[in-house]
């Protein structure tokens, strides 16, 4: 009966030009026209709908697109009335006639992505199903799709959109006959799908019984003579006499073309299904509005079934099945518009989500921290998963854990991949570890392409006029010639107003022109994101043609870059472009600084940059979100995920959610970065400290034999020791202590390995909470996930309600040897600093540069407090030498690198890649871990 196969949008309803919506208009069975009040009803409740959603949201205002290819009737010029006094604004698309179907479903599919448009109307002659079904549902305000009409037919209508026609003919109906339409028998002639389906379906609900006809039916005298209602869906033919009809019977028109010749009087229910169509469209808007309000999280969390033995981190890995990520993306919050899917399992989010949602209060902020670590790594990513899987999948809190991306230099080289470990991990592994979204490959491209404009910008001015210079640089373009943007503001930046090229002086030419970089201060290195130690030195400029311009360089590892710090510290896409255009890439020979911005490349980054700066969203192995972006080394930069994702993550999690993020190597590097760094740049202040401790690295610092990786460890790690244990804990209360001097309570997360004794364990916790910490409790969240980690669960919610009393470790007022000194002496527990000379002629070019207010980020070992890796424990009495002080402006810090640092990681050996392969016929990947 239900045909839900259209073949039209909607016929073209009559409106009698020379009247008005509220005339009246003659009516088998002699009734008065009532849709004019009907309407202005409809209209008046629109209204009170759009104005309540204006008071919640003054800027916001209903959009209502129409792609049209057909020519104008008055229900068109209807529908734009009432839009006009509702303030509806309308996109109107016009295609020519005869456009086919494929374009109509590409305007169709551009109007359907668009967050600002909440009904589309498709005023066509014959739309196929295929142009009909590309409609989104959630915006067909004509009721149009299956979709819309399959809910109709399942009682689900209110979820949906109800077609304005046939719901406009049955409030007609119902007015004009004064009683209910039950047992009546309507007739429904010369009527399309579009009509026919919704409207059969609505007179069954209300108990009447409808038929179908053609005009050419040769039973058609019959049942117009057996009818009570009739219902004209396209024009009467010249031949079919109105006496058909027999008196009383009460005849509704929807079709727009003429009534027939012996003038067969009509309702004509145009002006109603109008003012219908918007109010489904203020309907659409409520929904699309109320979508956008943070709502609690519908999550389906996926089942763990550890096995013991614990298998690999890849077997556990590949054997959980993950959530598609718009499903993930959809349990959240997120809208469709806001992601970017990267296959199934990973997706882009758009930074839009922040402005949609920045009424929303933030969650609560919990930064993973740890001990001095062995070179294994003590667990953070794993103790940060376990974390957010407890909270989410066991404790019924939305929580969140973003994390850094790993780079390729690792993963091939001998730590291996950072996407957890265990039952605590983000999956799928292989996808995490190996280029996910490509951001690194962005930071590489971006970063060698300034490498390339550095060394071609003095090639040429070393071969070059003023004159050659200026012509080339400003070139003429059909007799024209113009500065583009970026060379207006260096102009501005070197003093000169002038904005017409032909009205430079020869000196302000050459002032323009002449970079004049001072080969001997180039600080801008290549990257490329593998472990290759034979790029730590390196001449460039050897070719011919680049004869008198060689010199040494070196390649950094790509998270050494500083425009991947500036990712993990930027707020937007506008401060990214500000932060690229401030980095400093050498000095000139008068000592000034040359930007990226004096390169006139800052835009072209930027374009690199446009995808790299939206975080990645992924899923833990039980199906809680995660966000991976930005992967800042965590010795020259500050080593900690990103700004834009941990802000996103607190907006979606909800004011009682957490978001859980973590900081580079031991507490004395990347916790004290991340407080007078990361949390200057993003205003935010973590509620709590968890610090990460492992019963191996207590016993390495009380004394313990040497901890290498790939190397055995010595049985005084793998049985109880309870004095290696006590010695060791000076560490963790050093920690401790660090973590209090910011004012934020402290949880440890004692990460247990098999080998650990229960004796060892209470060691352990009892001593770090006669020390300070808020508690300190067990995990064994890599044997078993977030049940594993549910004491930790309970002790950092707890920690979260505490008062902090958040403070900064130095003044950016004071001059950049204090500030270095604050950091060696109150965190590093050093006597003093040593400066080398090179340091101390460095930090006084910084200051006149003008460049001494911002913060310091110490490049220091990891393995130590010191700056000797082999002094385990907490050292004392030591002298703390800077050996240089560098500077990455954009991102917005000062350098010191205590001792000697290597930004190029080497091969080990055996380097990883000897076990990772990939199956030809399945192309699974093996090896990782």
């Amino acid at each position: 009966m239900y045909r839900p196969l259209l073949r039209r949008l909607y016929p073209r309803w009559a409106v009698t030009a020379a009247r008005p919506f509220s005339s009246s208009v003659p009516a088998w069975g002699s009734k008065q026209e009532p849709h004019g009040a009907a309407s202005r009803n409809v209209i008046q409740q629109s209204k009170e709908v759009i104005r309540t959603l204006q008071k919640e949201n003054a800027a916001f205002k209903p959009v209502l697109a129409i792609i049209q290819a057909n020519t104008d009737d008055l229900t068109l010029q209807a529908t734009r009335d009432f839009a006009q006094e509702l303030g509806v604004d309308i996109r109107h698309i016009r295609l020519p006639k005869g456009s086919n179907d494929e374009e109509i479903i590409d305007e169709i599919r551009k109007v359907n992505v668009d967050p600002n448009v909440h009904g589309l109307v498709l005023h066509l002659a014959e739309p196929s199903i295929e142009v009909l079904n590309a409609v989104q549902p959630d915006k067909d305000v004509d009721g149009v799709t299956d979709v819309n009409l399959g809910k109709l037919i399942r009682n689900n209508a209110q979820d949906g959109f109800l077609s304005p026609i046939a719901t406009g003919i049955i409030e007609l109906l119902e007015q004009l006959d004064g009683s209910l339409l039950e047992g009546k028998n309507v007739l429904i002639v010369g009527a399309d799908g579009s009509l026919e389906a919704p409207l059969q379906c609505l007179l069954q609900k209300r108990g009447a019984v409808s038929s179908v006809s053609s005009w050419q039916s040769q039973q058609l005298q019959n049942k117009l003579s057996a009818a009570d209602i009739v219902v004209i869906g396209s024009a009467k033919p010249q031949e079919i006499p109105a006496s058909w009809i027999k008196p009383g019977t009460i005849a509704v028109v929807s079709g727009g073309s003429e009534l027939g010749s012996d003038g067969l009087p009509c309702q004509a229910v145009g002006p109603l299904a109008a003012a219908r169509r918007l109010k489904n469209l203020a309907e659409s808007s409520k929904r699309c509005l109320d979508a956008q309000k943070y709502r609690k999280w519908n999550l389906h969390c996926l089942k763990l079934h550890p096995l013991s033995p614990v298998p690999s981190d890849i077997e556990i890995s590949r054997a959980q099945h993950p959530k598609s990520v718009d499903v993930l993306a959809k349990e959240i919050g997120l809208l469709t518009d806001e992601i970017e899917m990267y296959g199934r399992t990973k997706a882009k989010v758009r930074l839009s989500l922040l402005e949609r949602l920045k009424g929303q209060p933030n969650g609560k902020y919990v930064l993973v921290a740890g001990i001095t670590p062995t070179p294994l790594g003590e667990g953070k990513s794993t103790v940060t998963i376990g974390l957010v899987q407890a909270l989410t999948a066991h404790k019924n809190t939305n929580s969140f854990a973003c994390l850094r991306q790993p780079s390729q230099g690792p993963t091939f080289g001998v730590k291996g991949g950072a996407a957890g470990g265990g039952y605590a991990q983000v999956i799928p592994m292989e996808e995490f570890n190996l280029h996910l979204t490509g951001d690194i490959h962005a930071i590489t491209a971006a970063n060698n392409l300034l490498a390339a404009a550095i060394d071609a910008r003095m090639l040429h001015e070393s071969t070059q006029s003023d004159k050659a210079l200026y012509s080339r640089l400003v070139p003429s373009i059909n007799g024209v010639r113009k500065f583009s943007p970026i060379q207006i503001a260096r102009l501005r930046r070197i003093g000169i107003e002038k904005t017409d090229p032909g009205s430079l002086t020869t000196e302000e030419i050459t002032r323009f022109v002449r970079l004049d970089i001072d080969p001997s201060t180039i600080t801008w290195q290549r990257v490329v994101d593998t472990n290759d130690r034979f790029l730590r030195r390196i001449t460039v400029g050897q070719a011919n043609t680049e004869k008198s311009c060689a010199r040494q360089a070196q390649f950094d590892i790509a998270v050494a870059s500083e425009i991947m710090a500036i990712l993990a510290l930027t707020n937007n896409l506008h401060d990214m472009k500000e932060r690229f255009g401030r980095m400093v890439v050498a000095s000139n020979k008068n000592g000034q600084p040359v930007t990226a911005e004096d390169l006139g490349i800052t835009g072209a980054l930027a374009v690199l940059m446009k995808d790299a700066i939206k975080p990645t969203l992924m899923q833990t192995l039980e199906g809680t979100p995660v966000f991976v972006h930005a992967g800042p080394f965590a010795n020259i930069a500050h080593g900690s995920s990103s700004v834009l994702a941990d802000r996103i993550a607190l907006k979606l999690v909800g004011k009682d959610g957490f978001v859980v993020t973590e900081a580079g190597f031991g507490a004395d590097i990347g916790m004290e970065k991340f407080f007078n760094i990361k949390c200057r740049a993003s205003g935010l202040i973590p509620n709590v400290v968890v610090l990460v401790a492992t019963i191996r690295a207590l016993k390495m610092h009380g004394g313990g034999p040497e901890v290498s990786a790939g190397a055995p460890l010595a049985r005084e790690y793998t049985e109880e020791n309870l004095k290696l244990v006590h010695d060791g804990c000076c560490n963790l209360q050093k920690q401790i202590q660090i973590a209090q001097q910011f004012g934020v309570p402290v949880v440890v997360a004692l990460n247990v390995f098999k080998t650990d004794t229960k004796a060892e364990i209470d060691l352990v916790c009892k001593l770090a909470k006669d020390s300070g910490a808020f508690d300190a409790v067990p995990c064994n969240h890599w044997s078993f996930g977030g049940k594993g980690a549910l004491e930790l669960a309970e002790a950092v919610k707890g920690a979260a309600n505490q008062d902090i009393d958040f403070r900064y470790l130095y003044d950016l007022e004071l001059p950049i040897v204090e500030k270095i000194r604050t950091i060696a002496q109150k965190v590093y527990g050093a006597t003093d600093i040593e400066l080398s000379p090179k340091a101390q002629s460095k930090i006084e070019v910084y200051t006149q540069q003008g460049f001494n207010k911002l913060p310091i980020c110490m490049a220091k070992t990891h393995l130590s407090l010191s700056h000797q890796p082999d002094k385990k424990g907490v050292p004392t009495g030591f002298i703390l030498p800077i050996s240089d002080v560098r500077a990455s402006i954009g991102a917005g810090f000062i350098f010191p690198l205590v001792g000697t640092m290597s930004t190029m990681p080497g091969l080990p050996t055996r380097p990883c890649f000897y076990d990772i392969d990939l199956d030809p016929d399945t192309e699974e990947v093996t090896g990782l871990f």
